[in-house]
This record gives C-alpha cells, structure tokens and sequence, in this order.
C-alpha cells in the first residue's frame, strides 16, 4: 500500500528513488518539505526491507484524511439580496470593514477539496491554486465543501448570496481532498509545501485524521516555522482533538451555535485554542450555489478570516520578538487575547480562550 518514507539528510532524489525501488516499491511524489516521498509498496516485506535501511529514518503511513463538515447540502436558493450570515454576524467581522480592513491582499490557502472555479460569489478573490491528487487536472471543488468554507472566509461583498470574514482577503484553492471528501496524507503535505513555496499566510486545513503521523506533524511544524497561521477544524466526534489541530502548531476550533453553546459534536480538549460559529452555517458551494452545513469545518475558516484582518493590522505592542512583522503565536495570541469568554473562566476544554473576535482582535 501506500507509505510516507522519510529519508536521512544529504541524499540525492536519485538515491532515495533507487533504494525504494530496491525493496520493491515505486515512487509517487516527493514531499521535500519533510525530507520524504511518498511510495507505493507491494509487501510488507518490502515495507521492513526499507524500514531496516540505514538511510532510512522511518516508515509512516499514508493514511486516509477526510472533510470535517457534519450535514450535507447544496443547491439551495440563493437569496436576492446579499445576506449577512448568522457567524460573520457573531464574529462582528462587519465592523471591521468601514476602516476598509477586507483582507486585501493577505494570501489565504484553502487546502480542502478545491474552490468552484464558476461561483460569482468567490471566484474574483480566487488567485490560484493547485490539484496536489493530480496535477494534470485543476482546482475546481467537485465536492462543495472547499468552496464553503472559502466563503466564509472570503466570499466577495456584493449585492447578492453571502459575505466572508475578509471579503476581500486572497484566496488559493489546494485541493487535496477528492470529490467524496476524502484523500491521503500525502497529498494534504503537498498541500502545505504548496502553500508555504506561494507564501500563503494562513492556511485553512477543516480537514483531519485520527491517527498522529510524525510527517504530518514535521508538516505543520515547517509551516508555522516558515511564518504561516495553521488553523485547523477540531473534529466532530464529540470526543477528543484530531489531527492536525491537535499539534500546538495549530489553531484547533471548536464549534458554536446561535446560543454560543458549544455543538454537540464538535471534538473538545486541552488541545483547543479558540471556538467559532460551526452550526446551521450557510455559505457558499459548488458550482454556483449555496448550502447551509454544519461541523467544526465551518467554524475553522471564521478563525483563518479573523487572522487575515489582523494580518492587515500594524504589529503593534503584539511584537514579541521585535521584528516589525506579525508571526504565527502573535496572531494566535492576540486572537486569543480579545476572544469572548466562554464556558468556564480563562481557557477551557471546550471554547479554548474564548469565541473568536474579528473586530476586537483588529483594534490596537
């Protein structure tokens, strides 16, 4: 099956393509963020004979990663005039933009399962992309759930359909996962070495698997390491934080609903940084329409909008280590500084630090 082999330092792309065809296998791609490629291995024998190689720092598994929204939908009516949804609304992003904060031009990645390359409401902020699945096709979301959780983010402010967070941020759509929501792990590592090679700013992962994999943690850390915002979904299990949200690398978002009780499903733990509005979200979907779903997919990308207005903002007394720009943990921390308190007092399992603020975290 697939595997991620992980290679020791001052190899050639030759060497470590020889030594996997060695044991059997075939190479897929390379993920030269972690120092990996991805392989196709026809044993488990094959499996240990890589695994017993000295150049060989370790063997993971590729495994499968899904989409985090709970209900699906599509199709519905697009209203006639321009609605503001119930979380940009909760979020108080609205206010932000008078100052003419819209997220332009933070680089926002939506690495999900694409963006519609024909919806009206998106496709103006849409700046590019990539099918890390395969490169020979495009980006378009044959899914509807990448496309959802980009409106949010940054569906435009016009005179119909819906308004993101940062109608104006830029978006790039990473497709990783397939048109049943699903891909490998692999992939989603593209995914973010795309993201970090086109100085993505924030990135958007309301995607997730159960299983902690060294090189998708080694992922996450390049990433933050390289100065981009990790937001990730928590999960809706009702039970524990998956991955990668579950890495202190990343933001992990808990859900909301309209009473800002946290939902019935959404994953909860130490791990959980912030909590947004995750229910009954109407939005953006494939094609040209519309959809109202719900899960912590949804409330992920209220985050990774509130951190490109902020983004946009002067650094400020937010300047830990002085050097004039915004870094990851000071977006984070200041995020978390103006939150709205909930559930118990200061941080706890279920809300992080508090329900998400775009317009308190954009003030000095």
């Amino acid at each position: 099956g697939r595997k991620i082999v992980v290679f020791q330092t001052g190899l050639n792309d030759a060497a470590k393509d020889e030594i996997v065809r060695h044991a059997g296998g075939a190479r897929l791609k390379n993920l030269d963020l972690i120092g990996a490629k991805a392989v196709w291995l026809p044993s488990r024998a094959a499996t240990e004979k890589l695994r017993a190689h000295p150049a060989v720092i370790r063997v993971d598994e590729d495994v499968i990663v899904e989409a985090l929204d709970r209900k699906g939908g599509g199709g519905e009516i697009t209203p006639l005039a321009q609605v503001l949804p119930w979380g940009i609304d909760r979020v108080d992003a609205e206010l932000v933009w008078p100052s003419e904060n819209t997220a332009d031009p933070v680089k926002v990645g939506i690495i999900d399962t694409g963006i519609s390359n024909t919806h009206p409401d998106l496709l103006a902020n849409v700046k590019g992309g990539v099918n890390t699945i395969n490169p020979r096709k495009g980006w378009n979301d044959d899914n509807g759930h990448g496309s959802h959780v980009a409106g949010i983010v940054a569906a435009l402010n016009n005179t119909f359909g819906v308004v993101g967070v940062g109608p104006a941020a830029n978006l790039y759509a990473i497709k990783v996962l397939n048109a049943a929501g699903s891909g490998y792990l692999s992939d989603v590592i593209e995914g973010i070495q795309w993201a970090m090679a086109n100085g993505m700013q924030v990135i958007n992962m309301s995607l997730g698997t159960g299983s902690d994999i060294q090189s998708f943690h080694d992922a996450v850390i390049a990433a933050k390491n390289a100065g981009v915002v990790v937001v990730a979904a928590a999960g809706n299990s009702s039970g524990s934080v998956i991955y990668p949200a579950a890495y202190s690398e990343a933001i992990a978002v808990s859900a909301t609903d309209k009473n800002n009780v946290i939902a019935s499903r959404s994953s909860r733990g130490p791990e959980i940084d912030l909590a947004a509005p995750g229910v009954s979200v109407y939005s953006t979907y494939k094609g040209t329409g519309y959809a109202t779903l719900s899960g912590t997919s949804m409330a992920a990308p209220h985050v990774a909008g509130s951190a490109a207005l902020v983004l946009n903002t002067p650094v400020g007394t937010y300047d830990a280590n002085l050097n004039g720009k915004w870094d990851p943990d000071e977006v984070q921390k200041k995020l978390q500084n103006r939150a709205v308190d909930f559930g118990n007092t200061g941080f706890d399992n279920l809300y992080g630090w508090g329900l998400v603020n775009a317009y308190s975290a954009v003030q000095p």
